[in-house]
């Protein structure tokens, strides 16, 4: 009961984030990141199947919150548990690993669980509007790829670093603090001149994010990439920087291109230094071993040449 009331309050408050930002497409109000979807993924894979509860009753106190409630919520409240559902048991069909060390792990993420997966909520939901008459026809598909995104981004963004948490170790050593904490200061200084620059300097934070991904993995890329994330969804509603001047439509894809990019590229850089560690380490022992296997057969023959000089010769 405890933990569906946890992942419940998860869920809850992911959506009040989610909705502190808006676009309107279509006339229809979309979120362009939805950390709820990044949540429930997070939840499922860290507490299994049973907490599906407890990310329906979010998701009705999200709905609760947002409008009163009528016979088309139930479809929305459906699609918006069995999207997260459907991407775990995609996952666990994989054999997915939640460390996300290998590469293979984060395609799956990025395939599975949230391209994949959320086109049951986006479908669900653009469909139940147009059913409803809350939505023209012609707006469908507006609508779903909005809602679609926003949703695969709450996942690519969120989950990772959820998943993550839990296997943060500390203390770094000394001189990692150090770097730690001058890519927080450069992060700090960059990326919202860069996300409010009419100058378009977006491009900017990919080196930030390359350098958090070759020192840090994927706990030093992902909190950059949401960052970037989070304060270009706040130029973006707020038609500043590189947004302004954009129409609606405008405004979705180049904020979701970038927030796709951001993510893909912490996720799958991590991924492969992440991979390429593992491998050296492997070849490291391996070497170990067989310099002590080596070093054992050597003692052996020197031992037994030892025991032969040693022994009397025939005379003849």
């Amino acid at each position: 009961m405890l933990e569906t009331l946890a992942v419940a309050a998860c869920y809850y408050a992911g959506g009040r984030l989610g909705l502190l930002r808006e676009l309107t497409v279509a006339g229809a109000v979309v979120s362009p990141l939805w950390p709820p979807t990044g949540v429930a993924v997070a939840a499922l894979l860290v507490l299994g199947p049973r907490c599906w509860a407890g990310i329906a009753l979010g998701a009705l106190l999200v709905l609760t919150h947002l409008t009163s409630l009528e016979p088309a919520s139930v479809g929305v409240l459906v699609g918006n548990t069995a999207a997260p559902v459907a991407g775990y048991l995609l996952l666990r069909r994989v054999g997915f690993r939640t460390d996300l060390s290998r590469l293979r792990d984060c395609l799956a993420l990025v395939f599975l669980g949230a391209f994949a997966a959320m086109l049951i909520s986006s479908s669900t939901g653009a469909a139940l509007l147009v059913a409803t008459g809350d939505l023209p026809g012609r707006g469908f598909w507006g609508v779903w790829l909005a809602w679609w995104v926003g949703d695969a981004m709450g996942v690519l963004l969120v989950t990772p670093l959820l998943l993550l948490l839990p296997r943060l170790r500390f203390p770094l050593p000394r001189a990692r603090w150090k770097e730690a904490v001058g890519l927080a200061v450069v992060a700090g200084c960059l990326v919202p001149p860069a996300t409010r620059s009419p100058a378009s300097l977006l491009f900017a934070i990919y080196p930030l994010l390359i350098w958090a991904a070759l020192r840090f993995r994927l706990p030093g890329s992902m909190p950059c990439a949401l960052y970037a994330s989070v304060l270009a969804t706040v130029a973006a509603t707020d038609r500043i920087g590189p947004f302004a001047h954009m129409t609606d439509v405008q405004v979705l894809v180049n904020l979701q291109a970038f927030n796709g990019a951001m993510a893909l590229t912490s996720l799958l850089l991590s991924a492969v230094i992440t991979e390429q560690q593992h491998v050296r380490r492997s070849v490291e022992r391996a070497c170990q071993e067989l310099v002590e296997v080596l070093e054992h057969l050597t003692a052996g023959e020197t031992a037994a040449g030892r025991r032969d000089g040693g022994r009397p010769g025939d005379t003849g």
